[in-house]
């Protein structure tokens, strides 16, 4: 951590430009290794304050909708992709105006849009589901039985592949390329007479690429492998890999209080400020904190929302905590700024950036106005 955290407001975001940048150079790396081209999953981390560094090292974006295509189509430009379970009707003409590659769900999808589809002169594509579980996490598992997510080869419309350039699959989240290569074999055994017919596959997000333990030799080899084999070209969409271990969340310790346990209630909150804490669940990482036990002093975190369930975990330190403390959470720039939200009314908290230099540069503060303009 390289910054004075007692110079913060609270609560803050605080994305560490040179986390992010050491990011960005992995990606970079592998995309020239491999030959393919990676994207930036805006559902994961869309701070486009930082959109014109990314823009260095990543060929554009990726989007589940309209919005973020319009966000990564305004703020950073190059490659602009969306997938989505299902366009809407009255967006549609903007998605075709704005997207370089537009991806359908359902075969139902791509027949409702085909002919206007086609005359935009954009390249679309057909997200398909291998049937190839392989995570633990049921809820974040689009190979689960009764997925809505991507065609099977039960329901693959051969006749409908006119118009088609690419077939995308995204099976995996926050895994390494062990994963991939398994997918891979039950993408080629279920749909490997239709690769040769593509201009471009993607495989989507979930790549873990930035972690320490990531095989990236194993990632380049096998895309120059598929590339070889089948002539296409080759997407890959990280959200997390891009601003893995990038930021922090900083907080303060409102009160204390006792019940069994030391119980120190903070100004930001899982249910609000980290969702993913409580959907998952995990943990999240917090600096000078050990495990339950581990050291003297024991405190479980907790926000002051009216969800008795508002618990962001336990943790031990070596000192007292006391009211007025700050405390920072670990690789809060994935999937916190872009799943907040303000139950109870809860403030938002700050979006900073850790500059190079040092310098820390509030970019976004939030105020009654944009809790009560979400609503009438």
């Amino acid at each position: 951590m390289k910054f004075d955290v007692n110079k913060i407001k609270t609560p803050c975001y605080v994305v560490d430009e040179s986390a992010l940048i050491s990011n960005l150079k992995i990606l970079k790396d592998v995309a020239e290794r491999a030959g393919c081209k990676v994207l930036l999953a805006q559902k994961a981390f869309s701070m486009f304050t930082v959109y014109p560094l990314i823009k260095e090292y990543l060929s554009g974006t990726t989007a589940s909708g309209l919005y973020e295509a319009k966000l990564g189509y305004e703020e950073m430009g190059g490659e602009t992709h969306v997938f989505s379970g299902a366009y809407n009707e009255d967006e549609i003409d903007e998605v075709l105006e704005i997207c370089d590659h537009i991806i359908f769900n359902s075969f139902n999808e791509w027949g409702k849009y085909r002919d206007k589809a086609v005359k935009s002169g954009k390249s679309f594509g057909i997200r398909i589901n291998p049937q190839h579980s392989t995570q633990e996490h049921g809820i974040y598992d689009p190979c689960s039985v009764g997925s809505r997510l991507g065609v099977t080869i039960k329901n693959f419309r051969e006749d409908m592949l006119d118009g088609i350039d690419g077939l995308h699959f995204h099976t995996l989240c926050e895994q390494n390329s062990d994963d991939l290569v398994s997918t891979l074999k039950a993408v080629e055994e279920k749909f490997g007479k239709y690769l040769p017919l593509m201009k471009w596959v993607n495989f989507g997000g979930g790549h873990h690429i930035t972690r320490a333990d990531y095989n990236k030799d194993l990632l380049v080899e096998t895309i120059l492998e598929f590339k070889k084999k089948y002539d296409v070209e080759v997407y890959l969409e990280p959200g997390e890999a891009v601003a893995l271990n990038a930021g922090y969340l900083v907080g303060t310790v409102k009160d204390i209080v006792e019940n069994d346990m030391n119980i120190a209630i903070l100004d930001t909150s899982a249910a609000c400020h980290m969702p993913d804490v409580i959907e998952m669940p995990y943990v999240p990482p917090v600096v000078d904190s050990g495990k339950p036990n581990e050291k003297k002093f024991n405190y479980r975190f907790a926000g002051a929302t009216c969800l008795a369930g508002d618990i962001i975990g336990d943790f031990s330190f070596d000192y007292e905590l006391k009211i007025g403390d700050k405390v920072v959470f670990g690789d809060m720039a994935i999937y916190s700024m872009v799943k907040n939200n303000t139950f109870n009314g809860m403030k938002l908290p700050s979006i900073a950036l850790l500059k190079e230099s040092g310098e820390v540069e509030v970019v976004k503060e939030f105020s009654y106005q944009d809790f009560k303009g979400r609503l009438s």
